[in-house]
């Protein structure tokens, strides 16, 4: 038989063939591996970025001007100088001359009553108007220059009518606007043919009028002030005579809510001192503790943009240790003529300058510095702490003088360097820097 000489090459190719294969196997397996241990070394490196993040979030820190504050939320109850008005027809209603919270002269009329059979006056009052109107306009042949004067003041007062938003203002141009009616039509009655009927009617409008004033009851204001007819009852309660009667135990009793917004009587009205009013509240803040009679301090009213200072002048020491203040303020009085309990802020202390992290602060021989590192280079510079919170404070450099008293000598002032703008500070220093 005749040997087949083709097996041995197709041997040989299968061979190398296999051979090829399994090595790119064993290569792909090295690839996944190599792979695999790529991944578990970058993992490691994000763990250990990770918790030396957290240990240490950031490196340095660049020194900026900011404020600190110390506020404390609080309630405080309004007690003011107000004096009730009211008059003997009070159950007849009200008509106000003055507007809610506007400003007022001793002895000015603030609102007056309705008189009895009011309605049915102002009803004849009205129909004879319409009579009168009436018989002036049939009467075309009248043009004095007084008539032709007191129609250009009535066009003016209606146009000027149209914009007004007091009530004062309204009823002062109501006024002013009869007035030059009953002019006109004083005027056309003498000069008209149907003259008489016209006085007549006049005449008898007159005599409604002068009903209608002298059964009204007029209620002027006792004293200058603000006029207010948010009237609640406490007028004489939260009185300003004996402010250590005012308590926790009492103000608390007064079940008022915070913020409710007085409602408007239609009975009576009040004055009030303009120029002043007082603010208590009761606290167990340490400021709160360590405050005194006559001490200046800042509050923050609700919605307000501004601080308003306040003058301590009443303390009382509590059974559970707090104490209730009482606080004089002499501006922003009108905010609060419609409330009686009202949420605030007291602005302890606040104050400006170098904006750093406590965590960059070193304490050294009482002593505090902080680490600037400038362009690899670190420096310990000694600062002064003006105020603190649990996160940052407010320092600055120390003079020269107030150096001295520390017994720096004169070389070490001269060498030392001052905390700036913009420096970039280490974040919990270590020995691991250079501190020269």
């Amino acid at each position: 038989m005749k040997k087949n000489n083709n097996i041995e090459p197709v041997i040989i190719k299968d061979y190398y063939k296999n051979h090829k294969r399994s090595k790119t196997r064993d290569i792909n397996k090295l690839k996944i591996v190599y792979s695999i241990i790529a991944i578990i070394i970058i993992f490691i490196i994000a763990i250990y970025a990770v918790l030396k993040f957290v240990s240490n979030p950031t490196d340095t820190y660049i020194v900026t001007r900011g404020e600190l504050s110390k506020n404390e939320p609080v309630i405080g109850y309004i007690v003011r100088e107000e004096t009730e008005i009211q008059g003997k027809n009070y159950k007849n209603g009200m008509i106000k001359i003055k507007d809610d919270g506007e400003k007022t002269a001793k002895d000015e009329s603030i609102f007056r009553y309705y008189s009895s059979g009011e309605e049915e006056l102002k009803k004849k009052i009205t129909d004879l108007d319409l009579q009168i109107q009436k018989l002036m306009e049939n009467e075309s042949t009248i043009f004095t220059g007084d008539i032709k004067l007191l129609e250009s003041q009535i066009d003016s007062t209606i146009d000027s009518y149209y914009d007004v938003t007091s009530t004062q203002k309204i009823v002062e141009y109501k006024k002013k606007l009869s007035s030059y009616i009953n002019k006109k039509a004083q005027i056309s009655g003498e000069q008209s043919p149907a003259g008489s009927e016209l006085k007549k009617l006049i005449d008898e409008r007159n005599t409604y009028e002068k009903e209608l004033a002298d059964n009204s009851e007029y209620v002027k204001a006792p004293s200058s002030g603000i006029v207010s007819y948010r009237v609640d009852g406490l007028e004489s309660v939260l009185t300003t005579d004996d402010f250590n009667k005012f308590n926790k135990e009492l103000l608390e009793n007064l079940k008022l809510k915070t913020n409710q917004i007085i409602a408007s009587s239609e009975e009576k009205g009040k004055i009030i001192n303009g120029y002043m009013c007082y603010i208590i509240f009761n606290s167990d803040s340490d400021e709160a503790k360590n405050v005194k009679n006559g001490d200046r301090i800042q509050i923050r009213l609700q919605n307000a943009s501004t601080i308003t200072r306040a003058t301590v002048t009443n303390i009382i020491t509590e059974s559970d240790d707090s104490k209730t203040i009482t606080l004089q303020i002499e501006k922003n009085v009108e905010d609060l003529i419609n409330y009686r309990k009202i949420s605030f802020d007291i602005v302890w202390w606040s104050e400006e300058g170098f904006k750093i992290p406590n965590s960059s602060l070193v304490e050294e021989k009482d002593h505090y510095y902080v680490v600037r590192n400038r362009n690899g280079y670190y420096n310990k510079m000694l600062v002064k702490i003006l105020k603190q919170n649990d996160e940052f404070s407010i320092v600055k450099a120390y003079s020269n003088d107030e150096l001295k008293q520390m017994n720096f000598t004169t070389t070490e002032i001269y060498n030392m360097k001052n905390i700036s703008l913009y420096d970039e500070i280490v974040l919990n220093p270590t020995g691991e820097e250079v501190l020269q």
